[in-house]
């Protein structure tokens, strides 16, 4: 090689490292006999709490008698290691998966191909962003929800909820938050080792704890139950999960 040859321009790398991960999936998927396909797939996004949210919601489908697995973390994970869970949980009988999405593996396209029975977006703090512009950032999100999931969640307290206000489910798109929004939140508690909030779900009354604490609890709180109530899971069984998780 030619000393003065010039290196590959980090966009170019990025373009060949994805395309790779295409080809990867697309093995992955046939080497374990496309698992996804017989189980709902939730995914979660968002730069701050997707992980208690995942949380929220694997245990709203335990109380609801569901077989349910759940991948959850702040870190982005390989996909070979996406792909083996995934098999694992459908041989344990799970019919549906709660994984939480980095924008890193979004970037990395990690969840290529995989059919998305809902995706929901906690947040968007730019303060969280670690190798992003908020411009990358918001350009990977897209690729999430342009895989035409068939319920969309977001959120509409977030600063930047304009910039994905467009993104739609294929089925219904349901917006949470204290304003204009179908899951409202009428008003929390905040204690030292937990939070209560009064919320707005169908025109019905919803009352939930956690032992969560902080202000953004009532906001992670009501996403899940955005993405419960989009399931058709009871409202007691949405109130007795949130009250099970235990960070």
């Amino acid at each position: 090689m030619k000393e003065n040859q010039k290196a590959k321009s980090p966009k170019k790398s990025g373009k060949i490292k994805k395309n790779a991960q295409k080809v990867k999936a697309k093995l992955l998927k046939s080497y374990y006999g496309n698992p996804a396909k017989d189980m709902s797939l939730i995914a979660i996004t968002g730069t701050t709490g997707k992980v208690t949210v995942a949380h929220y919601v694997h245990e709203i489908l335990r109380a609801a008698g569901e077989q349910v697995a759940v991948l959850a973390s702040d870190q982005p994970f390989k996909i070979s290691m996406l792909h083996k869970f995934l098999s694992d949980a459908w041989k344990a009988g799970a019919n549906y998966i709660i994984v939480t999405v980095p924008a890193e593996g979004l970037r990395d396209n990690v969840f290529y191909g995989l059919p998305i029975s809902v995706a929901a977006m906690t947040n968007f703090v730019t303060a969280g962003l670690n190798d992003m512009t908020p411009e990358e950032y918001i350009d990977t999100q897209k690729t999430l929800f342009d895989m035409h999931p068939d319920v969309v969640v977001l959120n509409s307290d977030d600063k930047n909820y304009d910039t994905f206000s467009h993104f739609m489910g294929k089925s219904k798109t349901i917006v949470y938050g204290q304003t204009s929004a179908d899951i409202k939140i009428l008003n929390s508690k905040l204690y030292p080792k937990g939070t209560e909030a009064t919320l707005s779900v169908n025109s019905e009354i919803m009352s939930v704890a956690t032992f969560v604490a902080g202000e953004t609890s009532a906001s992670y709180m009501a996403c899940a139950v955005a993405i419960a109530d989009a399931i058709g899971v009871a409202p007691q069984s949405i109130i007795d999960g949130i009250a099970e998780y235990e960070p």
